[in-house]
């Protein structure tokens, strides 16, 4: 099982084409191009965290959309029941000290979140590309991997390059 994240994938949004500047002609090419480019990458047991606004009336394409999908709640989502942040640890994840890798889902971009002194990483969506790294954290959306969700080896070469704005980890108290 392969782990990919991503956001904003704003299905049927007719306004997504004028306000991201999106490649494409049409709503239509737009859903079908990034159905494409999902089902191209992601395999039928592979899990997909979706971090929001996945679009609108979408029900008939998030089932043509390969893997499990596991939902954060977005602005653009008032009936999908998902919650607005979802903490996970992936397995065999670690971080340099061999401690569980904590990683925080959210739709919003936030300045601290779980852990975050301790290295845990925050992925975002909802900026589509115009909002800079924090710390430990960036924007997976759709607008920022040319409409394809992101792998975890991708998360983790993007984060590897990244420094967390404060570190607590390895520091002992002075007696």
């Amino acid at each position: 099982m392969n782990y990919f994240f991503t956001s904003d994938t704003e299905f049927n949004h007719p306004n997504i084409l004028r306000y991201c500047d999106r490649p494409f002609e049409s709503v239509q090419e737009m859903n079908n191009e990034i159905i494409k480019r999902w089902n191209k990458i992601v395999k039928p047991n592979d899990l997909v965290y979706h971090l929001g606004d996945v679009g609108r009336n979408c029900n008939d394409l998030i089932n043509m959309l390969r893997g499990k999908i596991l939902f954060v709640k977005g602005n653009h989502d008032k009936k999908l029941d998902a919650p607005y942040i979802r903490e996970i640890y992936i397995p065999g994840l670690l971080d340099e000290y061999g401690n569980k890798r904590l990683i925080v889902l959210c739709h919003y971009s936030m300045r601290s979140w779980n852990r975050s002194h301790y290295a845990s990483w925050h992925l975002f969506g909802h900026h589509h590309g115009k909002l800079e790294s924090y710390g430990l954290s960036f924007d997976v959306g759709m607008d920022t991997n040319d409409f394809y969700p992101l792998t975890l080896e991708e998360v983790c070469d993007k984060m590897s390059k990244l420094k967390p704005i404060v570190d607590f980890r390895g520091l002992t108290r002075s007696e």
